[in-house]
């Protein structure tokens, strides 16, 4: 089993471990920080180093309750004591564009009632889909407008846990589909302080303010009821 590091620390950049076990050119740890990956968000990179060795880590797979590291170069023995650290330019730039969607989410949730039906997020941009018919120009000023106002109040970015039942009880929905897990019996949720909160097991900055301001640079039709925007982040 493999602790997750940045389900409590999204900003743990090193950390110590000790490998468990090796499957041809991956390795799993005890611990890890890495990103497994999920949720639109892709996994973490970074390096491995040890007494006498450095590897790098190209992907991260989780199967089960063990994450395996996907290791470019020698592997260290099993036992063997590692200190893993991130590409951490990458990932803080993979979080501020996961927070700004979760802006967006939270704006288009309360102006049109619209759902989450897909999205990837990626160092330089980040795209979402929603269940809506018309995003003229007009809405989509709109969006830009209450989501940078929103991103300027600097609001907390908070993270907590609840359970099944207290999540199925909630309003936190955000998707067009339920995709948490059967077997997941403690929700993370992530929280935009008084503004919003959707179930999320990915990474995030502290604050709103750390984001930058969001462009909306591209919209697509992807069917009747389903509409794409892909974002990108500007300082200031």
């Amino acid at each position: 089993m493999t602790e997750l590091l940045y389900l409590h620390d999204s900003y743990r950049r090193e950390f110590d471990a000790s490998v468990q076990a090796h499957a041809g050119q991956s390795l799993a740890l005890d611990r890890s920080a890495f990103y497994t990956g999920g949720g639109g968000q892709p996994a973490d990179q970074g390096f491995l180093r040890w007494d006498g060795g450095e590897c790098r880590v190209t992907d991260i797979r989780k199967d089960g309750d063990a994450v395996w590291h996907v290791i470019d170069g020698g592997l260290p023995a099993v036992g063997a004591a590692v200190r893993g650290a991130l590409d951490w330019e990458r990932r803080y730039a993979i979080m501020r564009h996961h927070s700004a969607l979760h802006v967006l989410v939270g704006v288009i949730y309360r102006q049109f009632n619209a759902l989450v039906t897909g999205g990837a997020i990626y160092p330089d941009r980040a795209r979402m889909d929603f269940s809506l018919e018309d995003l003229n120009k007009d809405r989509i000023a709109a969006i830009e407008t209450e989501a940078n106002r929103v991103i300027k109040e600097e609001r907390r970015i908070l993270v907590r846990f609840l359970s099944r039942e207290e999540f199925e009880r909630s309003d936190l929905v955000r998707l067009a589909k339920n995709l948490v897990p059967a077997g997941i019996r403690e929700v993370r949720v992530v929280e935009i302080e008084g503004f919003d909160a959707q179930a999320d097991g990915g990474t995030h900055v502290a604050n709103t303010q750390e984001i930058g301001r969001l462009i909306v640079t591209k919209t697509e039709n992807k069917g009747k009821t389903n509409r794409r925007l892909e974002i990108a982040l500007a300082v200031g």
